[in-house]
């Protein structure tokens, strides 16, 4: 079984743990969160997320079954219903199960196309942009990705606006235009930190070959779930990124494209560009040391165009995350 990590702050933060069209009646789907393994099944009132352990043995739930709304072990037949609670023990039938024979539930969300799970009983506000309940605006889901990095490395390489033209050149910049403007990072009206008006230049913004400058706020929701959004012409992308924890130097990475234009016989186009993208973050996210995120600024150096790298550092050491830091 996996270590399992009780930093309080990944714990009280929603996590993805799969996408909703692959949780399935009649199937239960095992999940990890920082190394706390959970099991997945479809019942009649939606998804739940319990503990993947029966109370009796500690045999995984996810090697048993499920028939009838109900989770049956793979061991002794213990039986629990969707609340969780053991209503039968198969080797004594007629003896009414106690009540602290309940698995640990967790609470659940079904959003953009993925499920989030947060492990703490008291769940905060689900991090939702305003394009999740746009009609006009239709979410396409990106990953999983798996990365030997610990998860705000990965997030502070989606923030570093910097090396776009450099690791991604030719897609989303230009090495003889790599210059970064002024930009400010600031607190929104919803709670999240943000920089709006980043100018970037691109060598082909809006799929008509000609090179130009584009705008790009960006937002930092929790320690492990971002956005940028890019608006050009009448057209606006946004792009979530979550980085699930599995252990300090193991994340899964899932995005959430989110556009209000196009076809969406196309958006297998837009997901190969994505994975195009990461491929090439990878070998960098992987590389950094040390591998624990330094939250102590003078640790490293550090330029104007890094302030939201700057901003992110600080905002998680300010919520006291200890998880794959330093």
């Amino acid at each position: 079984m996996a270590e399992v990590y009780q930093d309080p702050v990944v714990r009280r933060h929603w996590h993805v743990v799969g996408r909703s069209a692959e949780i399935t009646p009649g199937k239960l789907s095992p999940a990890t969160i920082a190394g706390q393994d959970i099991v997945l099944w479809r019942g009649a009132k939606g998804i739940n997320a319990w503990r993947d352990l029966c109370l009796h043995r500690g045999v995984p739930l996810s090697l048993g079954q499920l028939r009838d709304c109900r989770v049956h072990c793979a061991y002794h037949g213990w039986t629990y219903d969707e609340d969780g609670s053991c209503v039968h023990m198969p080797a004594h039938p007629s003896v009414k199960p106690p009540s602290k024979a309940k698995v640990q539930t967790y609470s659940v969300h079904e959003v953009g196309g993925l499920v989030w799970v947060c492990l703490d009983d008291n769940p905060p506000r689900f991090p939702a942009l305003p394009e999740f309940s746009d009609p006009s605006f239709r979410a396409v889901v990106a990953g999983p990705y798996e990365v030997k990095a610990g998860a705000p490395r990965v997030i502070e390489n989606f923030l570093d606006v910097a090396h776009l033209p450099i690791v991604h050149e030719g897609s989303l910049g230009v090495p003889g235009h790599a210059e970064i403007g002024v930009y400010q990072v600031e607190l929104s009206p919803e709670g999240f930190l943000e920089a709006r008006g980043i100018r970037v230049y691109q060598p082909d913004p809006d799929g008509t070959a000609k090179a130009g400058e584009v705008s790009y706020d960006y937002g930092i929701m929790t320690p492990f779930t971002v956005f940028l959004r890019k608006k050009h012409l009448d057209n606006c992308f946004s792009l979530l990124l979550h980085a699930t924890p599995l252990t300090e130097t193991a994340t899964r990475a899932w995005f959430i494209i989110l556009m209000d234009y196009g076809d969406p016989k196309n958006d297998a186009e837009a997901v190969a560009f994505q994975d195009k993208i990461f491929r090439q973050d990878l070998p960098i996210v992987e590389s950094q040391h040390p591998e624990r995120l330094p939250l102590d600024l003078a640790a490293e150096l550090h330029l104007p165009s890094d302030r939201l790298a700057i901003a992110y550092r600080k905002f998680i050491r300010e919520s006291g995350l200890t998880f794959a830091t330093a």
